[in-house]
């Protein structure tokens, strides 16, 4: 199977899929052969995976994970074993123990600064003030800082994504002052680009002196942020779409659903508890 998987990954490369895609499907194939423990593969085995990933993750979690070992599947030619993912109603509001609010980031990039760790307060405001993806940091390079916009390619897709004036001149600043005149600003002193692991737990490290719950600190819920801040103003999902990278309006709908406080604020100014 090791062989089989190696292949696999190949064959993920040559779809140009992203190396965070890769390592997820790959990661998601092995838990189920994991799961397997050498019995042989049958339709029966992955429905009781299904059963099994149920009881231990949200729903969309274990769609993520099936659609992984659906694809696998499907590539070794075993298709009759594959299996149907969850049907999930689509969320109308986003839970509150979830949902970072404008507040708390502000608080963090304080709690970053305050720990005299410059770059990580302004990597928060660099993925919060521009939508992309943390694995999209290393396009934000000197040259970028000085154009003002930055060239970004993902999962086969390239788009331009602005800088705001003010963030252009803090990274302007930020690479000056750090002799960095040329690729990547956000890297580690060896001048490697920061890997997402590093951002992950030095984010963590922010939430008690910040008052924010572990929960909600991640570098996604930056994104998605940008995207709640950016509906609100625009109501406009299709520039939004196009904004983040999203090929289809169904994933930008994820972003833009309203929190939980909100959406009882609206049922509430019906009126219709006499």
């Amino acid at each position: 199977m090791t062989e089989r998987l190696e292949d696999y990954k190949q064959q993920l490369m040559n779809e140009e899929k992203s190396a965070a895609t890769v390592e997820k499907y790959l990661r998601d194939v092995r838990a189920f052969f994991r799961f397997l423990a050498g019995r042989p593969l049958c339709k029966e085995e992955t429905v009781a995976y299904k059963e099994y990933l149920t009881g231990r993750y949200a729903p969309a979690s274990v769609n993520s994970m099936l659609i992984a070992v659906n694809r696998f599947l499907r590539y070794i030619g075993q298709e009759g074993c594959r299996v149907k993912l969850l049907k999930v109603q689509r969320q109308i509001f986003c839970p509150e123990e979830k949902e970072l609010t404008r507040e708390e980031y502000v608080r963090l990039v304080s709690a970053a600064r305050a720990k005299k760790n410059e770059r990580l307060g302004l990597l928060l405001e660099t993925i919060c003030g521009t939508g992309i993806r943390v694995s999209e940091l290393e396009y934000i390079t000197a040259g970028a800082a000085r154009r003002g916009e930055a060239a970004v390619r993902c999962k086969g897709k390239l788009r331009t994504v602005f800088l705001p004036p003010k963030l252009q001149k803090k990274l302007i600043r930020y690479a000056k002052e750090h002799n960095i005149t040329a690729g990547a600003i956000f890297v580690t002193r060896t001048g490697r680009p920061i890997s997402r692991s590093n951002i992950w737990r030095e984010m963590k490290a922010l939430c008690e002196s910040a008052d924010v719950a572990p929960d909600k600190v991640f570098p996604h819920n930056l994104r998605h942020l940008f995207a709640r801040t950016f509906y609100g103003i625009e109501r406009d999902i299709v520039r939004l779409a196009d904004i983040l990278g999203h090929s289809s309006i169904d994933t930008t709908r994820i972003y833009v659903v309203s929190s939980g406080a909100e959406h009882r604020r609206k049922i509430e100014r019906m009126r219709l508890i006499l």
